[in-house]
């Protein structure tokens, strides 16, 4: 039911609105991987939540490639899964290839990725959107926050609806102002086939919020039919393939190659003569595009010593004939882009069913949130997503679960979460955002936590897992099957330690095998196991009932063994910097009465305003003096 207002007591400059007479405890703007995850983690834990988005049949659409994980993202998507979102198990649902990329490689950089039938995946999210208890769906564009003093208490559409809300989170993507750009051509465009999100940004400005530009850009989508595919190197996945989530899911859509091809001089050649009408180029864009996924033309123009780069030929879906070519994204003029894509093996006769371009659009500068991800200008509102400058499905998702919770959290008067670097990849990148800012499309990489060791993606249940139960976010079910599995474990581990390989006993073919013919004293499990050359199948000739142990927990035991050391030294690191991370800063703190700062460290601690002492320690120019005058000062205040 709606309820009209007389327009003298609810007016927005010349337009009346109409006040819908529901009230939300959650109003989340924006229906993407960011929006979609928000939405579930608040509306499970029981508040009544509304997601409104511009275009309902784009919920959770792949706009870029249609694919999740991968270097970095695939931690995140597991950790969203430990803790109880839906990504990991949307993907295992829909997933048409799987693959562990670097598994040659130590256990903290493996990473597990799949492509997704695009289609699938969106319609399967929009399913479990429909069918959660205390959720509403609504289409309608957010043009305006409703803000009462330092507070926010709702929303405006551009239908003219004013929906109230306790809290809002802006997952807005690349929405806000969006520029879509072909050669010299643009027009606004929130991606190809959507129309952008206009007034939204300007509004921010005005409640004071720093707006920058950002640039994305994706390749050209091609007729499968006009592909010469023969020629093509196929990419199989991994046969049987493994599943993201630690809940038991299985896959269960039919499994299809990607292919490899390359470009070619000619292709660079051909790049090289539209640099004139490259928008890029040309000065037209003034958004920053993202350093690590970089345009096809801008690696020409960058590496020119390269006679040729790589791209991943991948299916949209196993009902269309679209594939997406990785690595090529372009915003060159149509008639450059036929010439190119056409200049590759195998693609000499392709067929463009939808052409390449970049986008500009506004983001908020992270460092105005708090790492709760509340903004710290405007109570209860809270930002996830593009918004604050990530580039990625994953990194989007993973803002977009911690804003849900912590807004659901703010209404029901508990304490805020705040992951740790030491704790989760999603700690890491929130703490980079709202810390350090960024000026150019962030995007997670291993090399980015110190603590990479700790945060793989094999025990992000381990990790997190028991978080998200105490949340309410894990089923019971779901979580039942982690204990035993954590049970197990342990009780794997009591027995490594504790069974023995003695010399009197020990099997000649084992013995040859392993070069332990000098053996004297008695070994335990633990202690083999701890050799680069034997694995647990291994020990299984020693004692048969270790065939039997379920594959998660074999590997768990077997990273833990082999790399008991390595483990050991990064927990110590944690621990010599708990005291530090643990110091909390008043939210009141007065910089400006802290004599021995100088005017640029004042300046700095006043505009990020840091949580803690150890955040306050990794901005740029925060020196290590800095840090022991404000560890002082902060003992002080509480002290006094």
């Amino acid at each position: 039911m709606v309820v009209f207002i007389a327009p003298e007591l609810l007016r927005n400059g010349e337009k009346a609105l109409v006040a819908y007479d529901k009230q939300y405890d959650v109003i989340v703007a924006g229906a993407g991987h960011a929006g979609c995850e928000a939405a579930l983690a608040s509306a499970r834990m029981g508040c009544a939540t509304l997601l409104l988005t511009i275009n309902l049949d784009a919920v959770a659409l792949m706009s870029c490639n249609p694919a999740i994980g991968g270097q970095a993202k695939g931690h995140i998507v597991k950790e969203i899964d430990a803790l109880g979102g839906e990504m990991g198990k949307n993907i295992d649902a829909t997933g048409i290839q799987f693959r562990i990329l670097n598994m040659r490689k130590g256990p903290a950089v493996r990473a597990s990725r799949a492509q997704a039938d695009k289609q699938l995946y969106r319609l399967r999210m929009k399913g479990v959107l429909e069918n959660q208890e205390h959720l509403d769906l609504k289409q309608a564009e957010v043009t305006r926050l409703v803000v009462e003093g330092e507070k926010v208490v709702g929303v405006e559409t551009r239908a003219g609806v004013r929906f109230l809300g306790k809290t809002v989170i802006l997952t807005t993507g690349t929405f806000m102002k969006g520029l879509i750009h072909i050669g010299l051509t643009n027009y606004p465009g929130g991606r190809a086939g959507d129309l952008p999100s206009v007034g939204l940004s300007d509004n921010l400005r005005e409640l004071g919020f720093d707006i920058g530009r950002l640039k994305t850009g994706t390749p050209a989508r091609l007729d499968g039919r006009t592909i010469d595919f023969s020629r093509l190197e196929p990419q199989f996945g991994d046969d049987p393939p493994e599943a993201f989530s630690f809940s038991k899911t299985t896959v269960v859509q039919p499994q299809v190659p990607c292919y490899i091809a390359y470009t070619n001089p000619r292709s660079h050649e051909i790049i090289r003569s539209g640099l004139d009408r490259s928008p890029l180029y040309a000065g037209i864009i003034e958004g920053i595009g993202p350093r690590y996924c970089p345009s096809i033309e801008d690696k020409v123009v960058r590496f020119p010593e390269k006679e040729r780069h790589q791209t991943f030929l991948e299916p949209e879906g196993l009902s269309t004939v679209e594939y997406y070519p990785s690595g090529l994204s372009t915003s060159l003029p149509i008639d450059v882009q036929w010439s190119f894509y056409r200049s590759i093996e195998g693609l000499e006769k392709v067929e463009i069913m939808r052409p390449a371009y970049a986008i500009e659009y506004d983001y908020a500068d992270p460092v105005q949130l708090r790492a709760t991800l509340e903004t710290k200008r405007i109570q209860n509102l809270y930002h996830a997503g593009q918004i604050n400058g990530t580039s990625g499905y994953e990194e989007a998702a993973g803002q977009g679960l911690l804003a849900g919770i912590n807004a659901a959290l703010k209404v029901k008067g508990k304490e805020q979460l705040v992951l740790a670097r030491n704790e989760a990849y999603i700690g890491v990148m929130i703490d980079d955002l709202v810390t350090l800012g960024t000026k150019e499309p962030y995007r997670m990489f291993t090399s980015r936590a110190e603590y990479r060791l700790l945060l793989r993606e094999d025990n992000a249940d381990l990790r997190l897992r028991e978080l998200g139960h105490r949340l309410g976010l894990v089923l019971e079910d779901d979580y039942r099957y982690f204990v035993c599995k954590r049970a197990a474990i342990g009780e794997q581990l009591e027995k490594l330690q504790k069974a023995k390989l003695l010399p009197s006993e020990a099997a000649p073919d084992f013995v040859a095998d392993f070069g332990l013919g000098g053996l004297q004293n008695s070994l335990t499990y633990e202690q083999l196991l701890k050799r680069s050359d034997v694995t647990y199948a291994d020990l299984a000739r020693l004692d048969p009932s270790l065939g039997n142990v379920a594959k998660a927990v074999r590997e768990q035991v077997e990273i833990q063994v082999k790399y008991q050391g390595y483990i050991d030294r990064q927990l110590e690191q944690v621990r010599r910097m708990a005291k530090m991370e643990g110091a909390r800063i008043p939210l009141d703190f007065n910089y400006a009465a802290i004599a021995g700062l100088t005017a640029e460290v004042r300046e700095k601690l006043i505009r990020m305003q840091p949580a803690t002492l150890g955040q306050a320690s990794r901005i740029p120019g925060v020196t290590p003096a800095a840090v022991a005058i404000l560890s002082i000062a902060i003992k002080v205040k509480i002290e006094g």
